[in-house]
This record gives structure tokens, C-alpha cells and sequence, in this order.
């Protein structure tokens, strides 16, 4: 079963076309890594999956429901985890779960929170104002936040950007824990980090998918030279 379908996907921002005629397929379970320049499209791409954005033209479903038809029940299946925190500073961080956790109408919220707390290890300091964290740490709670809902789809927009070693490792870790019952899809520049928890990678250039195959079938000389074309501009 294909829990997210992506057909004919085209958005413009006033005369730019940033995305042009993308479809592909995510299976249930599966871990999209999605790699590409600069302004290639790939965070527009995540915004429309995400219901941020929705598209000039062509149809999305994500988990069987058509984007169009009803985002709200959509964002009740997914979480968000950016470069961008999306965290209200001035709240603490405590505050901050049970906040979006209300939205969501999480049972037990208060459990789950310390819950969460205690896996991105910000126990000690949940009752501090957001402002005061370091960029590590609200990434930190921001992954939290992402998953507050129990979200079966999980959108990573360069995850990683950001984080400390340790961070990083508290990030992959709680990503190992939760991905058998999951479905991901990762923006990343990190090309080591994309192909070894990918179940198939995409490059996107200048708006269109130039490379899109699954971990059986890729043949990493062939991946490297897509790349060092599409992302470094390397020309042989």
C-alpha cells in the first residue's frame, strides 16, 4: 500500500517554476531520501506533502486521502521536523508539547510530554523559556513536538541541520526506535547519512526528478556521478 502518491506535482511562484511535473510513490513503512541542490525544490516539495503549501496543479494523497479534500485529517498523521523550530520561545518547553499536544487532543498528554522529554534528554530543563535553549537544544524539542501526536508519517526537512554530535545521535536514535511503524520522507545535504537510512533516494534539479530508485536497485557509481553533476555542477 503507497502511503503517500505525488502525481504530476507542479508549483509556481509568480512567473518561477519551482517545481515542474513531479510523481513518484512512497510505500507504507518506507524511508525517502531526497537530496539536490540549492533552490532545486525540495523543501517546496516537503511544504506541499506537509499541507504548507498546496500545489498549482496535480494531486497528492497522503495515507489514502486526497490533500485537496481534507488536510486537517491529514496533519493528524504526520509531523514536521525542520531546520526551522516552529517553537513558541516564549514558552517553556514543557509548555510547548502541551500546547500542540491540546491541538491534537493527545490522550494522556501530560505523560507523553515527559515522556518525550526524557528521549531528546530536556527533562532538567522543561520548565525553561525556549529563548534560552541553544540551537541543539530546541532542535532537540522540536523533534519532540514533531511526534507529540504519534504521527504515522514523518517529513525531515535537513534534519540534522544544526545539531551537535550528541544531538545527531539522540536524532538517529529516536529514528531507529520509531521506523518500523513509520513512513519517512528526508530533505538532506548529507549524502552518507540519506543512502544508508534511505529505502530509495531522489535527486531533484532545477524543479524535476532526475534520479528516483530504490536502495536494491542503485548503483552508487551511477548515484555519485547524478549527483556531482546535479549538486556540485561537476562535469567530467
Amino acid at each position: 500500500m503507497n502511503e503517500i502518491e505525488a502525481k504530476n506535482i507542479c508549483r509556481s511562484f509568480g512567473r518561477r517554476d519551482v517545481l515542474k511535473d513531479v510523481s513518484f510513490t512512497l510505500e507504507k513503512g518506507g524511508f525517502l531520501s531526497i537530496f539536490g541542490p540549492n533552490g532545486a525544490g525540495k523543501t517546496t516539495l516537503v511544504k506541499i506533502l506537509s499541507t504548507l503549501l498546496s500545489p498549482s496543479s496535480g494531486e497528492v494523497h497522503i495515507a489514502g486521502i486526497k490533500l485537496d479534500d481534507d488536510p486537517t485529517d491529514i496533519r493528524k498523521q504526520i509531523g514536521l521536523i525542520s531546520h526551522q523550530p516552529l517553537l513558541y520561545l516564549d514558552l517553556s518547553a514543557y509548555e510547548n508539547l502541551i500546547f500542540y499536544g491540546t491541538l491534537y487532543g493527545v490522550d494522556d498528554l501530560e505523560e507523553r510530554a515527559e515522556k518525550l522529554l526524557e528521549q531528546v534528554e530536556l527533562t532538567h530543563r522543561r520548565h525553561d523559556l525556549v529563548r534560552t535553549f541553544s540551537k541543539g537544544m530546541q532542535q532537540r524539542l522540536t523533534i519532540a513536538r514533531s511526534l507529540i501526536h504519534g504521527p504515522s508519517i514523518l517529513f525531515l526537512d535537513e534534519p540534522h541541520s544544526g545539531l551537535d554530535p550528541h544531538a545527531m545521535d539522540i536524532l538517529d536514535g529516536l529514528i531507529e526506535s520509531i521506523r518500523a511503524d513509520h513512513t519517512f520522507v528526508m530533505v538532506t545535504h548529507n549524502l552518507r547519512k540519506g543512502l544508508d537510512l534511505g529505502s530509495a533516494a531522489m535527486i531533484i534539479e532545477d524543479g524535476r526528478i532526475i534520479f528516483h530508485k530504490g536502495k536494491q536497485d542503485i548503483d552508487e557509481t551511477e548515484f555519485e556521478e547524478v549527483y556531482r553533476v546535479a549538486v556540485r555542477g561537476e562535469v567530467q
